[in-house]
This record gives C-alpha cells, structure tokens and sequence, in this order.
C-alpha cells in the first residue's frame, strides 16, 4: 500500500525565472525586462509572461531585482516628533492612512521612522542615505533643522508636509493655513464677537507660524488691533491648550471668543472655560482646526476649519513617485483648501 507523503520537494520549491519562461514560452532576459517594469517588451509577451507568472505564483526577488532596477520598493515617513505626539495626535495617523492609500496600488512599501534627538536623528539620516529607501516622506520639522538639506544634499527624494522656516524650498504639501485662520476670525467676527483671543502653535514649525499670521491679518482687518495682542502658545497638545486658555482667561477675563490652532488645543480650552465657569457658546465662543474625529463628539460639539489630512499624505506620496521617476526638478509646492464647519461651539 503506497502513502501518499505530499508534494515533492521539487514541488515545494517557488517557481523560478525559468520556469515563467519555458511556460511563457519566452527568453529568461524577456521575463526579468517584465518584472522590472521596462519599456522593451511587446504587448503579447508582456501578456504571455504575466499569465504565466499568475499561473505558477512567481514571486520576484526583491533583492535581485533592486540589483537590476536601483530602487529598493520602500519609502520612509519621517516624523521629527515625540512618540506621544506621533501617536495621540489624530493628524499623524491621518497623514499616514492617506500615504498607505495612495501606496496601495504600488509594490512600495512604507516603513515609519519616528525621530526625537540627535541620536534618532542621525541615525534615521544614515538609514536614508545608505540607500534603503527610495525616498522620503518628511512631517513635523521644528526651527532651523538640516533633516530636509541633509535627505536632499543624500541624493534622495523628499517631500515635506509644510515649507521650511529656513527659506530653502523643497517639494511640498501644506494646508491653507493662512486663509483657514483667516476663515475662523470671520465667522466669529460674523457672529458678534469681539473680544477675541488665540492660542497659538509651536512657532518653530510653519503650521505654527501661518495659522497665527492668518488670525492676525484677519483680527487687523476687522478693525481689532487688541484681538492681535491677546496670543498665548500652545504645542498642538490637549494639555497644552489647557494650560494656554488657563493664561489667557486670567490675562483677560473679559474675551468672548477663542481661536486654537489645532482641535487638541480646542478641546484642552473648552475643558479650562469649564473649570472656569464660562459657557460655550454662550459667553465664549471656541473654534479649532484640523476637523479631527474628536472634533464632532467634544462638549459641545467643535466649530473647526477642516483641512484634508488624508488627502495631505496623498498628495505627498503621489508627488514624490513623480519625483522618484522623473529626477530632479524645480521644487513643486502644494496647497491643499481649506473649510470651516460649522458646530455648536461657536
């Protein structure tokens, strides 16, 4: 009685380039020139080879054909943060869910790298420029760091999400930052107030930096010079709007309408306007931005400016494939819209 012992181990063992040859019918040359993507194959093998790689379950060395091609199928996210930032802010996992979407019909992969310090700093730097990846996806960048100069200066690919504070410009996608600011003055001008506040971003990151021009240049174009004067900083924390609208209701008890620079700030000043006893909207009003999950189930529900987070991280990938196939070029600079939405806050 014979037992049936299984596939043979010649059988076990993954189809080879040859073999999608001899079934396609085609040279071994033809079949790699297929998997590596280039222009110098017909209609019909291409069509032959595909079929036969379908049929056998070949999968391509990676490493073989990185030999071939120079690329590496991967692409970092570089984000210059804390890991409690990187991973309670809802705008990071935003940004990263729009990359992986946009990455979905490629073969890149995406590999994080969270960077805080120098050590991570340098190290994530010598990963990049040692040739593991091919390109870059850059978030968060804080003052006058050299991360974006040092990735570009490495020969490898970059966009940033934002401009650079140092002036030097690179491929990059940003929110209106400016007019979505200016879009929240307006509303709560429209609205009667008048006494108005605003807890500012880090002002070392050009997020920071324009959402607070932007309510600047709309509180002096409605006529309310003081409003330019009542400004406390905030991180882009929950805590730290907390701490931020504390200082600013003692400063000036009088403020009828608050304006944070991100929605975990907002929610950090509806919780110091109810310890302080002050209604939402009734005597202060309150508006974010970002339009974050939470922004819709805080108490009461939060008047924010959107900007398209996921979209953001979209536009990031799709750029920088455009940059990893055409080479270098003159630096394209994004700017996404923005919107208000109206809630019970303001």
């Amino acid at each position: 009685m014979s037992v049936d012992e299984g596939p043979s181990a010649a059988q076990r063992r993954a189809p080879t380039l040859e073999a999608v040859a001899e079934l396609a019918g085609v040279s071994r040359a033809t079949v790699s020139r297929v998997v590596n993507d280039s222009e110098r194959v017909s209609p019909e093998a291409r069509e032959a080879v595909t079929a036969a790689i379908t049929a056998l379950g070949y999968v391509p060395n990676r490493a073989a054909r990185s030999l071939v091609t120079r690329r590496t199928d991967t692409i970092a996210l570089i984000a210059h943060e804390r890991p409690d930032t990187v991973f309670a802010d809802p705008f990071f996992a935003s940004v990263l869910r729009g990359a992986n979407q946009a990455l979905s019909l490629t073969q890149l992969q995406l590999v994080l790298l969270q960077v805080q310090g120098d050590q991570q700093r340098d190290r994530a730097l010598r990963y990049v420029g040692n040739g593991h990846v091919d390109g870059v996806l850059l978030l968060s960048l804080h003052g006058d760091d050299t991360l974006a100069t040092s990735v570009s200066k490495a020969g490898v690919p970059l966009v940033m999400a934002g401009r650079l504070l140092t002036g030097e410009v690179v491929d990059s996608v940003d929110a209106d930052n400016v007019g979505g600011a200016g879009l929240a003055v307006r509303h709560l001008v429209a609205t009667g107030r008048r006494r108005l506040a605003t807890i500012a971003g880090p002002l070392d990151m050009s997020v920071g930096v324009d959402r607070l021009r932007g309510y600047t240049e709309a509180v002096l174009e409605a006529g309310l010079p003081d409003a330019a004067t009542r400004i406390a900083a905030g991180d882009f924390t929950e805590a730290g709007g907390r701490a931020a609208a504390a200082r600013l209701l003692a400063e000036h008890p009088t403020l009828d309408a608050l304006f944070a620079a991100s929605d975990l700030m907002a929610l950090g000043a509806l919780r110091a306007l109810r310890a302080a006893g002050r209604r939402v909207p009734e005597e202060v009003a309150v508006i974010g931005f970002d339009d974050a999950a939470p922004a819709a189930y805080t108490d009461p529900p939060l008047t924010t400016i959107r900007q398209p987070v996921e979209r953001l991280g979209q536009e990031m990938v799709r750029l920088l494939l455009r940059r990893i196939g055409d080479g270098p070029g003159e630096p394209v600079a994004v700017v996404l819209p923005t919107e208000l939405v109206v809630r019970s806050s303001a």
